[in-house]
């Protein structure tokens, strides 16, 4: 599925951006930062259905701050979840696809305009298909606790993801991004996925935690990362959406497990109430700290740098502007 080579076109962006790639940040965040309401099990893939425009609006901010990898907003967006609401199986795909397509418009709006502009810092993104755990699609937090019950097995977790898959890489995005995988069980599904639909673009797979030495179901990192380094088929693992300040040790932890490229977006630092849905206050990292702690990620080996929850258009420019210094 999909007809690219699984490892040259992330490689080959990561050695464009001088050995550090950065991803974008904070979807949801910027979209409320618009006015657009998300408070709903579909979150922000809510406006893929109110507000496409908008998507592709935040998609350009984030290419303007320097972003070389889009994530699209289909990371809450499941066939279960739009049936949920009453759409059809076809309307559910048709705006999985739409996620790409928003994605895929603006980066290469942007790249016409940026493309010829002699001494610009940017190079030509590549869109990231946002796959969110199976308890980002429940909206309980327990992509942050990994309690998924006995009822849910191996098999639950492909059905669950394998439709989603197929019609994101045949919408067309250059990479699949598995995003907080709160639990060893899962990541095994998205890697006997990968295999079983012979996925032929790049992916990477990215935990959640919250204590930065484990996996949120308290798994250690090294029985999770054993599942994915058997796998040819994944060619990035790392972290998203944890605290900043676990990042450092948590890259150091990863480059001692894999070979792999190690991916980091954390969020601001402030802290998720799954259950209130709201967002408690609590020690974060402004852009500044961002921008300080970029390098030092890097340093220690990560390849690919971003933001998550709460962190803005601005967050991403520091972190481009520090990754990208022609001083280093």
């Amino acid at each position: 599925m999909g007809s690219r080579n699984t490892t040259s076109l992330l490689e080959d962006l990561i050695n464009k951006a001088r050995g550090c790639a950065v991803i974008d940040g904070g979807f949801a965040t910027q979209l409320e930062s618009h006015g657009a309401s998300i408070n709903d099990p579909l979150w922000s893939a809510l406006c893929l259905i109110k507000d496409p425009e908008l998507i592709k609006q935040v998609h350009l901010e984030y290419l303007e701050a320097g972003a070389d990898i889009l994530v699209t907003s289909s990371y809450q967006a499941t066939i279960p979840g739009f049936l949920s609401r009453g759409l059809s199986l076809e309307e559910g795909e048709s705006l999985l696809e739409k996620s790409v397509r928003l994605a895929v418009e603006a980066r290469d709006k942007f790249w016409e305009a940026v493309r010829s502009v002699p001494g610009n810092s940017y190079n030509q993104a590549l869109v990231a298909a946002s796959i969110g755990s199976y308890g980002a699609y429940l909206a309980d937090g327990s992509e942050y606790s990994g309690c998924y019950g006995p009822e849910v097995n191996l098999d639950k977790l492909k059905d669950f993801h394998r439709r989603r898959l197929q019609v994101l890489v045949e919408a067309g995005a250059d990479l699949l991004a598995f995003e907080t995988i709160p639990n060893k069980l899962e990541a095994q599904a998205c890697v006997e996925l990968l295999e079983e639909e012979n996925v032929q673009i790049p992916s990477w797979i990215c935990f959640s935690s919250v204590d930065g030495e484990n996996a949120p179901s308290g798994e250690s990192f090294k029985e999770c990362f054993d599942i994915l380094n058997r796998s040819e088929k994944v060619n990035a693992v790392g972290i998203n959406c944890a605290p900043p300040h676990y990042i450092e040790s948590i890259v150091r932890k990863f480059k001692e497990l894999t070979s792999k490229a190690i991916v980091v977006y954390p969020n601001s630092g402030e802290i998720w109430d799954g259950r209130a849905k709201k967002w408690l206050p609590s020690k974060c990292f402004d852009d500044d700290k961002f921008e300080f702690f970029a390098t030092r990620w890097r340093d220690l080996g990560a390849k690919l740098i971003g933001g998550c929850c709460r962190t803005t258009p601005a967050t991403i420019r520091a972190i481009s502007k520090a990754l990208k210094d022609r001083s280093y």
